[in-house]
């Protein structure tokens, strides 16, 4: 029987092929990584429950698309049922990182004036004495792109649930705040069980002298 939950945020995982998309959810949602995992073909699934805050379950559903451009049509047509992206691209692969701003490109074409929270990420981190993109260049265009930045290895661990949780925040947090683009019918999320209340804020204590 599947978890409580109380919204469901679905989430795509973009970037060129063999950026590591697969491997990095497979650490996440399964605990384990496969030095060479089978190439995605067309779209892969994936799930994990969080409590993202107190009492506020969320189910993830991920989609893990192909990175190859004879997949690219398939890929679009999830674009409007997500409310996340998370871009990937390899810090040993030059070519990836330049494919980033295609990427997002992509996305924000097809779903104009609708839009996604975005979370870019440098992955295979564990290669840093074979890096070709420089942390601070990526910040940098993650800073255009207006999404926070992260660095992520799926061989050994590193900082991979942190960059889901800040993409599931951000996802939160737009939700919350009626972000432009996003709306309370926003495909992407899915509500489940009645949100838990609020904290009951403290009253001061009165002095009794």
């Amino acid at each position: 029987m599947e978890a409580a939950w109380h919204y469901q945020f679905r989430v795509i995982m973009l970037g060129d092929s063999t950026v590591g998309k697969s491997s990095l959810l497979r650490r996440y949602t399964q605990g384990v990584f496969l030095e060479a995992p089978d190439q995605t073909v067309g779209v892969d699934f994936y799930v994990r429950h969080v409590e993202l805050q107190p009492g506020l379950r969320v189910k993830l559903q991920f989609w893990d698309t192909a990175g190859q451009e004879r997949f690219r049509s398939v890929t679009r047509s999830y674009y409007r049922n997500a409310a996340g992206a998370m871009l990937l691209f390899d810090i040993t692969n030059r070519a990836s990182f330049e494919s980033v701003r295609r990427w997002h490109r992509d996305v924000t074409d097809t779903l104009r004036p609708d839009r996604l929270v975005f979370l870019l990420v440098g992955h295979k981190s564990d290669l840093a004495g074979e890096r070709r993109v420089a942390r601070a260049e990526a910040e940098r265009l993650a800073a255009a792109l207006g999404a926070p930045y992260v660095e992520t290895s799926a061989k050994d661990a590193s900082n991979v649930a942190p960059a889901f949780r800040t993409l599931a925040l951000a996802i939160l947090e737009a939700l919350r705040s009626a972000r432009p683009g996003t709306a309370a019918d926003w495909a992407g999320v899915k509500g489940s069980l009645p949100l838990p209340p609020p904290a009951e804020e403290q009253s001061p204590k009165r002095c009794a002298c």
